[in-house]
């Protein structure tokens, strides 16, 4: 489950700066895409550390 977690909740942010952008709201989203994607791997990469179990204990 966590597996998947991570990837459907940066499609889900990704979605909504887009989407806030088409809407006419002043976000450039190729621009904080370009600021912040080593962030996402980071959490990526943290993701993959944790073992399997610890969001189920977590939280």
């Amino acid at each position: 489950m966590h597996r998947r977690l991570i990837p459907a909740l940066v499609l889900i942010a990704l979605g909504s700066l887009f989407l806030l952008d088409n809407l006419g709201l002043d976000i450039d989203a190729g621009r904080l895409l370009a600021t912040w994607w080593p962030a996402l791997l980071i959490a990526a990469g943290v993701g993959k550390l944790l073992p399997a179990g610890h969001a189920a204990r977590t939280g």
